[in-house]
């Protein structure tokens, strides 16, 4: 297939059907992300609307969603929804487990440096601590996806 202008292939882009599902997917668990922390800390932070963490995990739903998009589109028996099924997975995995833990040992070794300078002039940035998400984060996430590409696909 050869690309005659670049208009056609933004046109392409802003009618692919999956494309669309994965993005206002992941847009509206970002956007709930906040709503949820504006609940429960009784504050706005910008910081929400961009960080990796916290709840539902927008990757996954980001994921979830193009997985259950194509297997509509395609069909949940075809070559492209396995695919797309593995790379969610493997999202999944990555955000409860690596990342959980990344950040677990990142939120250690603040405490370790809190313990050693003991707040007497040494600055050391802290790491950040919120790069994961617990189970219920990741389960949510998927679910919210599988849920926003149903509702496209009505």
């Amino acid at each position: 297939m050869r690309i005659e202008n670049s208009e056609s292939v933004l046109a392409q882009l802003g009618q692919n059907r999956i494309l669309l599902t994965a993005l206002v997917a992941w847009i509206f668990a970002q956007i709930l992300k906040c709503v949820l922390g504006v609940f429960r800390e009784k504050r706005f932070n910008f910081k929400w609307l961009v960080q990796a963490g916290g709840m539902p995990s927008s990757h996954v739903c980001l994921s979830m969603a193009l997985a259950t998009s194509i297997g509509l589109y395609y069909g949940f028996d075809s070559g492209l929804f396995v695919l797309a099924l593995a790379f969610a997975g493997i999202t999944m995995f990555d955000a409860q487990g690596v990342r959980w833990h990344s950040g677990k040992q990142a939120e250690v070794l603040n405490k370790i440096l809190e313990d050693i300078y003991s707040h007497k002039g040494v600055q050391e940035a802290r790491l950040k601590e919120l790069i994961g998400h617990t189970p219920i984060e990741v389960y949510a996430g998927g679910l919210l996806g599988i849920v926003i590409a149903i509702l496209f696909y009505l």
